[in-house]
């Protein structure tokens, strides 16, 4: 039987997890990025993002299809760690999904949140009405922001990744399963585990690609959905932490 989701409380906590200390001085970031994206969690997502950054202004271009109809699907820059994608053998713990926290040694925390309007900070990425709602499974995405140093020391260095959350792999039509959420037990994996994912690397061309609206497409609707992937959005910052500790522990025990 499906399992409602019901809204918990969640304290907001993006802005106490560190970032890993970066260099202080800015290293050279210009230039367009391609991320070609690899499905996750089988959730046959594919597609492309494109990044151009000049100083600190990122005009970021996302094309993409395969996912749930009508729900909200958070995307972000996730930064500072090795600048890489799980795959769906990284399922360490054998539950059929590689959730948020067994990624986060890959891809790191979250360096900016690709809403379609206002903040684009970590702290924005629970703001489920300012994410793209794939109505028809898809998403077209166009938003030029600013990016923080951070991110675009991330960029410079090779470290900065795409992601985007949001999988119905039982193929029932909304997020739900028996197999509940490593970051919130009230909700199902579903909602939180990473849709997709490829990292942003120097691209050839020198612009990114146009199209979209300027502040990204894709409604606000599926309210009925908005609380299980707000809440995974929200504890992707944390769940960063939890796993590049249990990252680093595994790298100690092989030694």
């Amino acid at each position: 039987m499906r399992k409602a989701l019901a809204l918990p409380t969640v304290a907001i906590a993006a802005a106490a997890f560190p970032l890993l200390t970066m260099t202080p001085a800015l290293a050279d970031h210009d230039g367009s990025y391609q991320a070609d994206l690899v499905a996750l969690n089988q959730s046959g997502v594919s597609g492309t993002g494109m990044v151009t950054l000049e100083g600190n202004s990122a005009t970021v271009v996302i094309e993409a299809g395969g996912f749930l109809a009508g729900a909200p699907h958070a995307q972000h820059f996730h930064i500072a760690a090795q600048g890489q994608c799980p795959t769906d053998a990284d399922d360490e713990n054998g539950d059929g999904f590689v959730s948020v926290t067994e990624g986060a040694p890959y891809y790191g925390a979250i360096g900016s949140s690709l809403t379609t309007s206002g903040d684009t900070s970590p702290g924005s990425g629970l703001a489920i009405d300012r994410f793209p709602t794939a109505d028809d499974g898809s998403i077209s995405y166009e938003r030029t922001f600013d990016v923080t140093e951070d991110v675009q020391q991330s960029f410079a260095a090779g470290t900065a990744v795409l992601v985007l959350h949001g999988v119905d792999e039982d193929g029932s039509g909304a997020y739900d399963g028996d197999v509940m959420s490593d970051l919130d037990p009230s909700l199902p994996m579903e909602a939180t585990a990473p849709a997709a994912c490829a990292p942003l690397v120097a691209a050839q061309m020198g612009t990114a690609p146009t199209g979209g609206a300027e502040t990204g497409a894709g409604s606000t609707a599926g309210v009925e959905q908005q609380t299980a992937i707000g809440v995974g959005a929200v504890a992707l910052v944390g769940a960063a932490a939890a796993g590049a500790v249990a990252y680093r522990r595994r790298q100690a025990d092989q030694v």
